[in-house]
């Protein structure tokens, strides 16, 4: 009994040290880029919503992202602030407002990895537990989005206490366990709408347990409804604004399977891009292992297989045929894969502790090893990662460069690549430009060019992925016409129509023309000297993986134009 509580207190420790390991993981470089937030899904879908809700109705508005994490910020937010302080905090310190937001996440991303420790456990034993969550702490990917109010990290905590619930059912099949999983899946589909996926590893669990007959079905039903429950507690206005509920869906299924790709995305296969991004998401050795821990599942326990491999393979058929494909979108099956890769791997090095010294190495020496070959890769990139978000962003070291040298209320033109306020001084507006702010910058054009070279109106917002689109050299004159003599361009809009040149052939003959005729003034760069710069991807280039990055951004150029009104 006393060895049984020491292996006990051990497991504990253990997985107490790596949720503490991935919290500092996550927290460390979660100020990056504030008071300016950089990313844009970050800074349009949650955290102003969840301000807003201090102004009118819990009603988010949209649907598009589901708002568990709308909810879950306006809670912590009235926790710290209250209604009338987050308003106030949110215009004069937005940083503050966000950072908040950003270790609520880290947060959750650290209870994940204990929640996937709890559901190995109950799959295999506890060595595969402490290897699943070392895993999970320091893969490159999660640990990524760990750091931004977003809820790609978020969603892996309900997926988690799915999965738990299921190895549940598997194992005892009693109904808690179904209302373990329903309450996960549930809380998960509220969270992002792409992680109703571990309804299969549900179904599965309920097919293959210990119980059968009527109670199994009865006890399915009610995780179900559970399940259900749990999503409109967190999605209420799914069932009480249905039609708006129903047309945000309809908008991010037309989103994810536009008919033309977005501009910038070089590889036309989903499927295999997104099987590349596992070699860095997740890692080498751990993609390799998963593979073989699937394998070798099939002969081994095929119960455990049916209930952890099919769920990724749908997900990936299902996501390879849509237009637009990110590296995160591939998070919700992140936890399957994590586990079979710790299975296997723990099981490849307890096979060779059985035939060195004669099986006489520590119970726990598998587990050490496993975790050591499989968090390697992670961990190099993850703490590369965090040094690099720590450091000033390119945007930031750029715009005081544009306070020191190019006169306030000046007009220029300033490519999609930052915030609205990022042309504005908090607390200083300038009484030389309308609105207030530091310098007057153009609006986009409203003429998209097609690639034969004709002019579409855009009728509605420019969004960002339509502005490459929407250039032409003739531009150029327009701006000296109008006393619009600065342009500051970035990597992440240039480095679209390199990547992809037949989809945007007048935007490549635009930069050829800009860079002809205006004076380059200034430049800065992510990268650390003599490092080659990447070309444009929707991942490296916003993730800033490559380790030949120092700092967060795109690199910068400026440039100055003369003739018409620009002397």
């Amino acid at each position: 009994m006393r060895a049984a509580r020491r292996r006990v207190g051990g497991f504990g420790a253990g997985l107490a040290l790596i949720m503490a390991a991935a919290l500092v993981l996550r927290l460390w470089g979660s100020k990056t880029g504030l008071p300016y937030v950089f990313n844009v899904d970050e800074g349009a879908h949650f955290v102003p919503r969840a301000v807003g809700m201090f102004d009118h109705s819990y009603d988010p508005g949209y649907f598009i992202n589901p708002p568990a994490m709308t909810y879950l910020f306006h809670v912590v937010f009235w926790l710290r602030w209250g209604g009338d302080g987050v308003r106030e905090q949110f215009s004069a310190n937005p940083g503050a407002v966000f950072e908040l937001a950003r270790w609520s996440v880290a947060v959750l991303a650290a209870i994940s990895v204990g929640l996937l420790a709890w559901a190995a456990a109950r799959l295999f034993d506890r060595r595969v537990a402490l290897v699943a969550a070392a895993l999970l702490a320091f893969s490159y990917l999660p640990a990524y989005y760990g750091h931004f109010a977003l809820n790609d990290a978020a969603l892996v905590a309900p997926v988690c206490l799915a999965l738990a619930g299921a190895a549940g059912i598997l194992r005892t099949g009693r109904t808690r366990e179904y209302l373990i999983a329903g309450a996960g899946l549930g809380f998960a589909c509220a969270t992002k709408y792409t992680a109703g996926i571990v309804l299969m590893p549900i179904v599965a669990a309920a097919i293959l347990g210990p119980v059968h007959g009527g109670r199994r079905r009865r006890d399915l039903l009610l995780g179900l409804v559970l399940a259900g429950g749990a999503f409109l507690a967190l999605n209420p206005y799914a069932l009480f604004s249905f039609h708006a509920f129903r047309v945000g869906l309809h908008e991010q299924s037309a989103a994810s399977s536009d008919g033309g790709g977005k501009l910038g995305l070089a590889d036309r296969r989903a499927v295999t891009y997104y099987l590349s991004t596992l070699l860095w998401g997740l890692g080498v050795v751990p993609a390799l292992a998963a593979l073989g821990g699937a394998v070798r599942l099939f002969a081994r326990d095929r119960r455990v297989f049916w209930l952890l491999v099919p769920a990724p393979l749908a997900f990936l058929a299902f996501m390879g045929i849509q237009d637009r494909f990110f590296a995160r979108w591939l998070m919700p099956i992140y936890p399957l894969l994590i586990v079979l890769a710790a299975w296997a791997g723990v099981q490849a090095f307890a096979w060779l502790a059985a035939r060195v010294r004669g099986g006489r190495l520590p119970t726990w020496s598998p587990a050490v090893a496993a975790a050591l070959v499989l968090c390697g890769q992670g961990l190099v990139y993850v703490v590369h990662n965090d040094v690099v978000l720590t450091r000033t962003d390119t945007r930031v070291i750029a715009r005081r460069w544009m306070v020191a040298n190019i006169p306030e209320g000046a007009k220029i033109v300033l490519e999609p690549m930052a915030p609205a306020t990022f042309v504005y001084d908090a607390g200083h507006p300038s009484p030389l430009t309308r609105g207030g702010d530091r310098w007057t910058k153009r609006a986009g054009s409203h003429f998209r060019i097609t690639p034969k070279g004709k002019k579409a109106l855009i009728r509605d917002t420019i969004k960002l992925e339509d502005y490459e689109r929407t250039l032409r050299p003739d531009l150029i004159g327009s701006y000296t016409r109008g006393g619009y003599c600065w342009v500051i361009t970035g990597s992440i809009l240039y480095g679209r129509p390199a990547v992809t040149p037949g989809r945007a052939p007048y935007a490549l003959r635009y930069y050829k023309a800009l860079a002809r005729v205006g004076d380059v003034v200034y430049t800065t760069s992510p990268l650390a000297e003599g490092a080659d710069e990447p070309p444009f991807s929707f991942d490296d280039s916003y993730n800033y993986r490559p380790l030949g990055y120092q700092r967060p951004g795109p690199r910068i150029v400026i440039y100055r134009l003369h003739g018409d009104r620009c002397p």
